[in-house]
């Protein structure tokens, strides 16, 4: 009988960390969906300066961790030592394949493994067109070539990287959209939600004076999500409800463990967002049976919202078609359970069984690109 662990491919999945956050989150799934395959052994590798895992991970994972604490005070000395551990780490795993995660980040193990055979897919995550830096932007431009793959999240992205790097294998994959149960739930209640971090770029002060122009009095709107880097918005922005006189319709909820209730509990879903990679509660809402009104930003929504069919795509901060898309759902049922229903049928190609199927694939070799 042969020995089922000496027949495995090693997948390396590399990572800077495990925060709550939508990057996390994916690498997560992945790394348990390859760790149900008998023919494969994972490995997950965090190398960042937080290192806590806040999603839950399979037992069959092997986890690798730097012994050391990261001093930012010495951050040239320990940048190099994070270097040497990943470099030494990725040599004693001799994985297969590479799948690295994070548009700042990459270059970081694209130059870390220099010299080494080992195949490398490197994955970004964030707003395609998006200036990271003349630092970035260089390291990006000098070492991504000598990648085996660039994974990308839309058709949009694909389109603009294959300016910058059209010797370099591209392939284009969604997130893995969790699926939310709406059973058990008799009545939804007249709520307009959105969920995410409290940041400039999702445009929650103009949500918020879209909704509270809506005479419609028996209606709230809650947005989910907290501060988040380091832009302390809560505070404005729950003075600028006050402002409006809206304390009573419209509601921060903070973070919250339990989100997926308030997808169960609403009736629309509202995304202001104007810069986005590939915003996995759009996906979310979707399979929880909600229309959604979303703003055409350069990536993401468009992947997923078909306009008219499952919800809305209202051109960047065209503020009076927004209102005018979320007014018409509001005041018609019958076309919210419509949008909802044919929602929930489209997000299913972005299953993490769908998903890990395309992953697999190309980190197998076993796909061309696309």
């Amino acid at each position: 009988m042969v020995d089922n662990l000496k027949t495995r491919k090693r997948i390396c999945l590399v990572i800077p960390s495990l925060q709550a956050g939508g990057m996390e989150r994916v690498m997560s799934e992945l790394a348990n969906y390859f760790s149900k395959k008998e023919t494969l052994e994972v490995h997950l590798v965090l190398y960042g300066i937080h290192r806590e895992i806040f999603y839950a991970l399979s037992h069959k994972v092997i986890v690798h961790k730097p012994e050391f604490e990261f001093n930012n005070a010495k951050r040239t000395w320990y940048s190099i030592k994070t270097l040497l551990f990943l470099r030494k780490t990725l040599k004693r795993i001799h994985p297969h394949s590479i799948l690295s995660f994070g548009e700042l980040w990459n270059s970081f193990v694209l130059l870390g493994s220099l010299g080494l055979k080992y195949p490398i897919y490197v994955s970004d995550r964030c707003q395609p067109d998006k200036n990271l830096g003349k630092l970035y932007n260089f390291l990006r431009k000098l070492l991504y070539p000598k990648a085996k793959g660039i994974i990308l999240q839309t058709s949009k992205a694909k389109d603009i990287y294959k300016d910058w790097f059209n010797n370099v294998p591209i392939h284009v994959i969604g997130n893995p959209i969790r699926q939310i149960c709406s059973k058990g739930l008799d009545k939804r209640e007249n709520i307009v939600l959105s969920v995410g971090r409290l940041i400039k770029s999702k445009n929650y002060d103009k949500l918020i004076e879209i909704f509270a122009s809506i005479d419609i009095p028996d209606w709230k709107l809650i947005i989910v999500g907290d501060d988040a880097l380091k832009q302390k918005n809560k505070e404005k922005l729950q003075k600028l409800i006050e402002s409006l006189n809206a304390q009573d319709r419209i509601e921060l909820a903070g973070q919250r463990a339990d989100v997926d209730d308030f997808y169960r509990r609403a009736k629309i879903f509202a995304f202001t967002s104007s810069s986005e990679g590939f915003p996995n509660v759009i996906g979310e809402a979707m399979s929880a049976g909600l229309p959604v009104v979303a703003y055409d930003c350069v990536a993401g929504p468009s992947e997923m919202i078909e306009h008219g069919t499952t919800g809305y795509l209202v051109q960047l901060h065209d503020e009076e078609n927004f209102k005018a898309c979320l007014l018409k759902l509001m005041t018609d049922e019958k076309l919210r359970q419509t949008m909802g229903e044919n929602g929930k049928r489209k997000i299913q190609v972005f299953s993490v069984e769908h998903i890990g199927q395309k992953f697999e694939k190309i980190l197998l070799d076993e796909s061309p690109s696309n």
